[in-house]
């Protein structure tokens, strides 16, 4: 009998490769769920795991195929992945089990006629395991000591299982020490941080510790959060320390753009599905009106559907549409554009991005981007504010989309984040700490952390302000 983290594993990978599923949706399904806390564990390691180090394991595997060039099913593929990620990279795994495993799992399958292949491969795979791992030991130290940058990036994106384009990429715009931080970061197992509301009780049966950043983030040390009441509630989310950052940024500007006013706050979410950020809001904004919009049905229904505890839920409202096609009127005044994007900042726990993404890809995500970006101005009020967020590392994605856009829209400036962030830690929502530790995370007026130079995924934040009529002639005398 194949053991059942290993079934549901394979089963998880092979939608992956035949969709665009992602990894950490498909380890919160029923069938994972209902498997035993041990399992659960276990089938989220192969998983992510065999994602994290999938190209590495194919070009392994393609040299040890007695016709490397041949086509591989990929039922085939995926048990030979997977068993080759366990023999090379578990240590309490039996390798008799997990070849066996492998077989069985090709025999229930179409491509019967393969499972003797398999279990030659996986054998080969076996007895080259510690060649292997001398290997990356010498392509680790080729990446410390070589003299050539370029040579350093490629022996890097070999080593820890990137595409040589990303590498060379951040190398070039973050340097090689930072390039190395990130590539290491990606292939780690990412820890749980959790979003507790304010005043909030303590998920039960976890054990956890203060964020790095955040007076509300936490990370979970030990425990199966699964077996929380208040987790299962919503009470206590799972969120990055990082992707709630970005929402504090937004929330923080409230006493600003509403001034001696007495009316409620406006408040847009533009991309708002699956609703962290929004949660976060609907939390901070006290009496605000906040509407969120997403351009997926399905996505904004399984939002409706949250159940998170967030103060104020029920003045959030949630409408299916896409901001581009919305012809907002200056009427909001706060706005989140945290646009859809590659995703690089978030590979480690979503390790099939860099399977999916192209160099090319990044064209067509800057011009959507471009057009949410200029659409949530639009939308805007004198004197409100806009944060532009991404979870991406590339530039075209980023500085170049604000840079872009203000360059075509008159009448906007770009508020310097470092002040903001002086101003949450004033208000005890980052801690000290934490402020310390962002002070390398802004740069020309930005936010901007990179995992594993930062301790949480990779995001991107922009503060816009739609000046007043008296500002703007103010900044064309200063011009003058």
């Amino acid at each position: 009998m194949i053991a059942a983290a290993r079934l549901v594993s394979y089963q998880i990978l092979l939608q992956i490769a035949a969709s665009d599923a992602h990894g950490d949706e498909l380890l919160r399904s029923a069938e994972v769920d209902a498997l035993s806390a041990q399992d659960r564990h276990l089938t989220t390691t192969l998983v992510l795991g065999t994602l994290r180090w999938q190209i590495q394991l194919d070009e392994l595997i393609r040299g040890l195929l007695a016709r490397p060039d041949a086509k591989v099913a990929p039922e085939v593929a995926t048990a030979l992945r997977m068993g080759a990620y366990q023999l090379l990279h578990l240590d309490r795994v039996p390798a008799h089990a997990v070849i066996n495993d492998s077989v069985e799992l090709v025999k229930q399958g179409r491509e019967k006629g393969a499972a003797g292949m398999v279990n030659a491969v996986l054998r080969k795979v076996q007895g080259a395991g510690s060649r292997v791992q001398g290997t990356e030991k010498r392509s680790a130290l080729s990446v410390q000591h070589s003299g050539n940058p370029g040579q350093a990036a490629v022996a890097m994106a070999a080593r820890f299982a990137h595409p040589g384009w990303m590498v060379e990429r951040w190398e070039r715009r973050y340097g090689i020490e930072a390039a190395e931080a990130i590539c290491r970061w990606d292939q780690e197992p990412t820890g749980i941080f959790l979003r507790v509301v304010e005043g909030g009780a303590e998920p039960e049966g976890v054990e956890t510790e203060p964020g790095h950043f955040l007076s509300g983030a936490r990370r979970v040390v030990r425990g199966d959060l699964g077996r929380s009441v208040l987790a299962r509630d919503g009470r206590v989310r799972v969120q990055d320390e990082g992707s709630q950052l970005v929402a504090e940024v937004l929330a923080a500007q409230a006493d600003l753009v509403s001034a001696g006013r007495a009316a409620p706050l406006r408040v847009l979410d533009t991309c708002a599905a699956p609703g962290g950020k929004t949660a976060i809001l609907a939390e901070r904004l006290a009496g605000a009106e906040i509407t969120a919009v997403d351009v997926s049905r399905g996505r904004v229904l399984a939002a409706r559907a949250e159940r998170f505890a967030a103060p104020g839920r029920g003045r959030v409202r949630w409408e299916v549409a896409d901001v581009t096609k919305m012809e907002l009127q200056p009427e909001w005044d706060l706005i989140l554009c945290d646009v859809p994007c590659s995703g690089t900042g978030t590979m480690a726990r979503n390790p099939e991005i860099r399977l999916r993404v192209k160099e090319e890809d990044l064209v067509r995500q800057h011009r959507r981007q471009v057009a949410i970006l200029r659409a949530g101005l639009e939308g805007l009020k004198e004197g409100g504010r806009l944060v532009y967020s991404t979870c991406s590392l590339e530039p075209e994605e980023n500085e170049d989309v604000v840079a872009e856009v203000l360059g075509a829209m008159a009448g906007f400036r770009v508020v310097p984040v470092e002040g903001i962030l002086d101003r949450l830690a004033e208000g005890g929502i980052v801690t000290g700490p934490g402020r310390k530790r962002l002070r390398s995370a802004t740069e020309g007026g930005f936010l901007r952390t990179l995992p594993g130079v930062h301790p949480c995924d990779g995001f991107f934040a922009a503060v816009l302000e739609r000046q007043g009529t008296d500002s703007r002639e103010q900044g064309s005398q200063l011009r003058e």
